[in-house]
């Protein structure tokens, strides 16, 4: 039996939607607006199209659009000094900036002027502390996206056995983290891991970002097993990802496609980030 396929785009536009709800919400309670402040330096074009994806969607959600492009000979103290003016404006609820940065400029130094509470990517030095912490804060949007799948798909992680394969910054050790917080226990493999396949064949739940094309394969699925496929890659055929989409289909119980699975919660948790950020700096309960 075939496994079933999460649907990324239904579950990100239930998402988007009751985010646009709530902003409405608070709109009306607090008479404020949530700004996000996204920064582009140079004129990267799949920077450019991403950015533009992310602006669209912060409109649509009823939020202000408070983009800033600079050129990309751009200094780091000028780029430095813009971050430190939005930081320090009320209208900004959150910022984001795009990275990879242009040649000569420090992005980890950058990220890190965006204060915590303002950190929507939730990649600054503070928030990857509170989230190792399990305190409260802004959560990275592709693995917040992903537990948001497991939920919408009701995969049980309570004492799950749950398998990461990849390790970095951006997804790998954030999203491992978010599963400890669910008291699933918690693999993380990596290029160096022997018998790759026989470790991903004890996961209830496989999180494959290694960003290697077709590296999970059948032999690697545990059958029934929910598997998150995070990889992006495009070639002759269209995109695919890590998990070799046909053949691990035929022995998980759950599987997300690429495109359409993990891709669209980005942006939707993103919205979600900027929405609790002004609700926090307004004082409100981030939880209710």
């Amino acid at each position: 039996m075939s496994a079933v396929i999460i649907d990324g785009k239904a579950v990100a536009a239930r998402v988007r939607a009751d985010v646009a709800r709530d902003v409405a919400e608070f709109r009306a309670a607090t008479g404020l607006q949530p700004g996000l402040a996204t920064v582009l330096v140079g004129d990267d074009p799949a920077s450019a199209v991403y950015i533009g994806g992310k602006r669209k969607a912060c409109v649509e959600a009823g939020m202000a659009d408070l983009h800033q492009h600079l050129p990309a000979d751009t200094a780091q103290d000028e780029v430095a000094a813009l971050l430190d003016s939005l930081a320090a404006d009320p209208a900004v609820s959150g910022i984001l900036l795009q990275l990879p940065v242009p040649r000569g400029l420090d992005g980890s130094a950058l990220v890190g002027r965006i204060p915590p509470g303002k950190d929507v990517d939730g990649l600054t030095t503070a928030s990857v502390g509170l989230l190792s912490r399990g305190e409260p804060g802004l959560r990275p949007c592709t693995p917040s996206g992903i537990l948001e799948l497991l939920d919408a798909y009701e995969v049980a992680l309570e004492g799950a056995s749950a398998v990461v394969v990849g390790r970095s910054e951006l997804v790998g050790r954030p999203v491992a983290q978010l599963l400890v917080d669910r008291n699933a226990t918690v693999t993380i493999c990596h290029s160096r891991t022997r018998d790759l396949a026989a470790v991903c064949r004890g996961a209830d739940v496989l999180v494959v970002a290694a960003g290697k094309q077709a590296i999970i394969g059948a032999d690697a699925v545990k059958p029934g097993a929910t598997v998150i496929d995070v990889g992006m890659h495009r070639t002759e055929a269209g995109l695919c990802g890590d998990v070799d989409f046909d053949a691990v289909r035929e022995v998980a119980g759950k599987l997300t496609p690429v495109p359409g699975g993990v891709g669209p919660m980005t942006i939707a948790m993103l919205l979600r980030n900027t929405l609790l950020a002004a609700r926090a700096a307004a004082g409100q309960d981030v939880n209710s």
